[in-house]
């Protein structure tokens, strides 16, 4: 689409420097008052994001989340006041200047830093830096595959995003900008703010790294200008958005604290008010004579008049929609509501019925991947990948041709060896909208990924994490790569839904589980080992109660929890059990939180009475196993790092079996009777 000027920008009027300065006047009084925040950068962007808002990014004010629009991301999420001045200017309703005021206070829609939902037009949360930078990069690739399904006339968008020194010093900016670049996401502009600051001071203090030359050689398209020129600045950004087969990298030469008298170009505008003698100066300098918080009619007048031609354009889109042929406008508006195909949910329950005769002996990573030879067909939007373990994570299925640099058509990425930006990026798919994301790596690299699966639970983000190798029955590879404490460290995460399935067939149910949620993101542990089938026929998804009887009965005096593959160790121990005339009910309970939203009444009925006897079993650390167990339970599984051996001898060596959880038991009724 034509690049328009800004109505009423750069008139004789209201000016380019009188816009600018309005975001720099919102940002110093709003973090004065607060006494609190980052000025510094807004005021150093502020004609960056001016020319950008003006002249080029495509939105409505009205309609934020109109799926047509151009993404700004602000990576640099400490410099928010940047974001929360721009909505507000531009007429976002639900940012007015009262909740500029409020800036950074308890209940207000301007926190610290931003975040997704708490306002319109804030498109993703950033503030633990390099984030957004992921994030960006999967909106962009988000983009590029719904291109190639729907048309350039239905998705037609760039991706904005502005980073600082430290998104790109973050291992995940640099992560994520490799793989942007081998992916030749031609519609994705990243504003580098090059203002040579951070909070200790001169980056020259921990970094000499030309920026320029690092992106050039992954693939990027590189330029640089002075961030105070808007001639230059939109010059930039206008070539930019001709490049089509890279990414662009534009380092805008900045100022930090641009027009603070004393401050400017210093460490001291970066994460604290100017004081007021200093914006006093700076209102002085900049030539803005007006009380703070006012932005003179004309002034945002101008401001507003940027954000109306988007209702125009989002009409002429909407009349596009319409005139899809109707299997692709259902399907467009089935993947914009978040809906389930009705054919997915049937599918899954012959799925199950098939594997309850079968009865296979699966590692639940290869029931993962057979229930996925299941669903993507009949999901198309799902967008699959692994951090360089496809073959074991076991993510890929034929109907998900890889996407290539050019060749957007596919629903798979190699992601590399960047777990981190693999998270981050599918915070961004998912953000986007119209795909599901999931990807794959080892459990135990998990602590790679963790930065962004928080904030997919922070944002309640629909991605799936698909985490194999889950314990120490990987085996052989030793103690570096058996997670021991790494389901602890994920059940820790609020909003995020944690599943350790037994077998195919809760291998099956926890996928559809993971999928109907819209509003959580899952992480689903999977076995490298082989493990048998435990459960039976029926189409119930017993999963989703987070856990039930799987043997025996509610009366039972003994209970015996575990999860994943160490429910049969605790079948086979109940078998043991009853030779001894001891009546025990096996409990298996993929899902931690889901049991936790489940009446008391059934939880009781779980567990057990008061006086039941409780063993747990889990290939993993005890750390809040005590909130099943009581004070009274006891648990089996690791209380060390794990060791390099045969699956088998490992669950021997450390007295994970059937016969330990057996004795446990006895031991328990004994000391009971």
């Amino acid at each position: 689409m034509p690049d328009t000027p800004a109505p009423g920008a750069d008139t004789p009027s209201v000016t380019h420097n009188a816009m600018a300065n309005a975001i720099r006047a919102l940002a110093m009084d709003a973090v004065q008052q607060a006494d609190s925040g980052h000025p510094g950068m807004p005021m150093g962007m502020a004609d960056v994001a001016t020319v950008l808002f003006t002249k080029f990014l495509k939105f409505d004010p009205l309609a934020p989340r109109w799926p047509d629009r151009d993404r700004f991301v602000l990576s640099a999420g400490h410099g928010s006041m940047l974001l929360y001045a721009l909505l507000y200017l531009t007429g976002y309703p639900d940012m007015t200047l009262d909740e500029i005021k409020h800036f950074r206070q308890i209940g207000s829609k301007t926190a610290g830093h931003p975040e997704y939902g708490h306002a319109s037009g804030i498109e993703t949360t950033t503030g633990p830096l390099g984030q957004g930078l992921g994030n960006a990069v999967g909106m962009a690739l988000a983009e590029r595959v719904l291109a190639a399904r729907f048309g350039a006339g239905m998705v037609d968008h760039y991706t904005y995003a502005i980073v600082g020194d430290g998104c790109l010093m973050e291992g995940v900016g640099q992560e994520a900008t490799t793989l942007a670049g081998h992916l030749g996401l031609g519609r994705l502009i990243v504003l580098f703010d090059d203002n040579g600051i951070s909070i200790d001071g001169p980056t020259s203090l921990s970094t000499s790294e030309d920026h320029l030359m690092r992106f050039a050689a992954a693939n990027w398209h590189v330029s640089r200008v002075n961030g105070h020129d808007p001639a230059e600045v939109e010059a930039a950004i206008r070539h930019a958005r001709a490049v089509t087969d890279r990414p662009s990298l534009i380092a805008c030469r900045t100022t930090i604290g641009f027009g603070a008298p004393t401050k400017a170009g210093t460490a001291a505008t970066h994460g604290s008010p100017l004081g007021k003698d200093e914006v006093a100066g700076a209102r002085a300098k900049l030539a803005w004579p007006y009380p703070a918080f006012e932005v003179p009619a004309p002034i945002l007048d101008a401001w507003r008049a940027v954000g109306r031609p988007g209702a125009a354009r989002r009409a002429d889109w909407e009349k596009q929609v319409a005139a899809l042929p109707e299997a692709d406008r259902l399907e467009w508006n089935r993947r914009q509501s978040r809906a389930l195909p009705e054919s997915l949910v049937p599918a899954i329950d012959a799925f199950k019925t098939k594997v309850a005769t079968e009865k296979p002996a699966w590692a639940t990573r290869k029931a993962s991947q057979e229930a996925l030879e299941v669903i993507n067909p009949l999901l198309p939007e799902t967008v699959g990948g692994s951090a360089d373990l496809t073959g074991s994570n076991n993510t890929k299925t034929a109907t998900t041709a890889p996407i290539k640099h050019d060749s957007y058509g596919g629903r798979y990425v190699y992601y590399g060896i960047r777990e981190h930006a693999m998270a981050a990026a599918m915070n961004g798919i998912a953000l986007h909208g119209g795909v599901i994301p999931y990807g794959g790596t080892f459990l135990v690299f998990s602590d790679y990924c963790r930065p962004s699966i928080r904030l997919s639970a922070l944002m309640q983000q629909r991605v799936i994490y698909v985490m194999t190798h889950d314990s120490i029955g990987l085996g052989e590879d030793g103690p570096t790569h058996q997670p021991v404490e790494q389901l602890a460290a994920l059940r820790a995460i609020p909003n995020l839904l944690v599943f350790r399935p037994a077998d195919a067939i809760e291998t099956a149910e926890c996928w559809e589980l993971a999928l109907r949620t819209t509003e959580h993101p899952s992480v689903i542990a999977l076995t490298r080992q082989n493990v048998p089938t435990v459960r039976g026929a029926g189409q119930e998804n017993r999963s989703a109660k987070g856990a039930y009887i799987l043997a025996g009965a509610a009366a039972d005096k003994v209970r015996l929890i575990a999860t994943g593959s160490e429910v049969h160790l605790a079948l086979a121990a109940r078998e043991a059990l009853a030779k001894d005339g001891i009546a025990a009910a096996v409990v298996s309970m993929p899902s931690w939180e889901l049991f936790e939203r489940q009446p008391a009444a059934y939880r009781a009925e779980v567990l057990g009475a008061p006086g039941t006897a409780r063993v747990a079993c889990e290939a993993a650390s005890g750390f809040g196993w005590e909130r099943w167990l009581g004070t009274d339970g006891t648990f089996i599984g690791m209380s060390s790092f794990g060791g390099s051996g045969k699956y088998q001898d490992l669950y021997k060596h450390f007295g994970i079996t059937s016969d330990a959880i057996a004795a446990a038991a006895r031991t328990m009724v004994t000391r009971m009777a």
